[in-house]
Formats: structure tokens, sequence, C-alpha cells
């Protein structure tokens, strides 16, 4: 009889969701609440698993629980088989099924308050029968979410150059000034002008940080960064304020007390529709052609008229 899979496989399979769910909360009763069962089953199956791989997995780490070095190991090289397993599963049961189903879709922050929202609202008048899990996270998170499987589906601005991509449109970024800025009523402006400017900023890992260093270092300085934080309209707000300027896409809701301009030197950026490498189901492709037909809704000019 040819190999199959070893007696310690066989006992370790059905006890890898309690234990990868378990890693990723760094709690068991978080990790219990995920699966929906009783605190106590998680903890035995944990043990379980420990017993039969003959390591501990977790150590105590205040009220919570961290991965030991056997237990790392073990998560990075058994992380993926869990979403793999319930990708199929998901994937196999939606295809018996073409009304119903779930799409897990990711969207940028900078797109929250119209676009998508309008969008999903009436993909939802479409295909009542769909689910969607919604995640809202900046473009690299989005790209990582789909590159393991936690997406089905987003879109992400720019796209990621290793996955399919549909582009959708063009996204302008304009300098956000406070509306009684010296240079407020200028029709274009040259970084060079803002050198002894305080910036507002995104984090670090943010494309639009890494694109101002890009352009300011261009222009010969290194933009002094008063404010950090990741929430675009708190960065509006701030700017409104007086508290310094900022390199951001045009808002899809009026803020009082801003000017935006134009910035010499400054590419759009490409607004693209993500998918994973799977086959997608009917409800992923779907909404992926829903989305692609309304790719004009994510141009920005139209907010000029």
């Amino acid at each position: 009889m040819d190999w199959y899979v070893t007696p310690e496989t066989a006992t370790i399979a059905p006890l890898l969701v309690a234990f990868d769910a378990a890693a990723r909360e760094g709690h068991i009763t978080r990790a219990a609440d995920l699966l929906d069962v009783p605190q106590s089953s998680v903890s035995r199956r944990i043990r379980a698993l420990e017993k039969a791989v003959g390591v501990a997995l977790f150590q105590q780490s205040g009220r919570g629980v961290v991965l030991t070095t056997a237990g790392r190991e073990l998560h990075e090289r058994t992380r993926h088989l869990v979403r793999e397993l319930d990708g199929a599963i998901t994937t196999v049961r939606e295809h018996a099924d073409p009304d119903h189903g779930v799409v897990r879709f990711g969207f940028p922050l900078t797109l929250g308050p119209v676009s998508i929202p309008s969008l999903l609202a009436e993909f939802h008048r479409l295909a009542p029968g769909v689910r969607l899990h919604l995640v809202q996270a900046h473009g690299e998170a989005l790209a990582e979410m789909v590159r393991d499987g936690r997406l089905d589906l987003a879109v992400i601005i720019p796209p990621p150059e290793d996955l399919p991509v549909t582009v959708l449109a063009q996204q302008r970024l304009l300098l956000h000034l406070p509306s009684s800025h010296r240079l407020a009523g200028r029709a274009r402006l040259d970084l060079r002008d803002l050198a002894d400017d305080h910036f507002i900023a995104n984090p670090p890992d943010y494309h639009i940080r890494r694109e101002l260093e890009s352009v300011c270092a261009e222009a010969g300085f290194e933009p002094y960064i008063a404010f950090e934080i990741s929430e675009f309209e708190t960065i509006r707000a701030l700017v409104a304020q007086g508290l310094g300027v900022a390199l951001l896409p045009r808002s899809e809701t009026p803020v009082p007390g801003i000017v935006t301009v134009p910035v010499v030197g400054i590419a759009n950026r490409t607004i693209g529709l993500t998918t994973g490498t799977r086959t997608p189901s009917p409800a992923v492709a779907r909404l992926h052609a829903h989305i692609a037909g309304h790719a004009a809704r994510f141009d920005d000019r139209r907010l000029d008229s």
C-alpha cells in the first residue's frame, strides 16, 4: 500500500485550527470566541497538539499567550494550510450556490466615504444573498492579505506588480493647504516653495509618505514631519487647523478650511482591482465585474465639475 500520512499527522490535522486561532489572536479566550467554541475546547486541543508533537507550543505572557520557538516554526509551516483548507471548502460551497457565498473584500483608506460604499450598496441590491466581509487598510497591508488568501479581492492604490490587476482609474495627489496659507491662491505649486513648511503625513510604510519623501528629495529638501498619523480625515482636520500642509488624494467629501493645489512633478497613482491567483468563486467574480463596470466612479476629475 502506498504511503499516505503518518499517524502523527492524522492526529495533528484536526487540531491545527485551534492552534492557528490561538497563534493569531495571542489569547485563548479570543481564539475560542473566534471559533465559537468553549475556551476549554481550545485549551484541550492545544494540549493534545503539544502532546502529539512532543514540545510546548505556547507560553504565558500576561493574560495572553505567545508562541515558543517551536510554536513559531510550526505556525510558519502550517498557517497557510488552514487558509487553503478553509478556502477550498468555501469555494466548493459557493460554486454549488452561485447566488450566495462570502466575498472577503478590501479597499483603501482614501476611498471609504463615497465611492466604495455606494458601489457595495448597489451590489447588495443586485446580489442580496452574497455576504461581504470588509477590510479597510493601506495598500501594503491589503496586498499582503490578498497574497495569503485572507482577502479574495481588493482595490489597491497603487496595485502590486505580482498579482492580477484590473486598472480602474488614476488618482491625483494634491497638496492640501489651510485656506489662510500664503500659497493657497496658487494654481500650481513647486515643492521647493514649501521647504520651510511643517508637513502632516502618514507613517513611513504608506505609499503616499514614500512619495512625499521622494518628491521632496528631488526638490532638494527633507520634509519636516510635524505630525504623523494614519487616518486621512484627521490629517485633513489638522491641516484645516493650520498645523501644517499635507500631500493627499482629494477628499470625496467637502472639507472646510482647506485648499487643494496640484504639485509640479507628482505623477498620478493607479487605482487597481487586485485578485489572488486562485480561480475566483462566482460570487467573487460577480463583485469583480460590478466594480470594474463602474470604474469611472474612481476618476476624481469628476469632483472638479
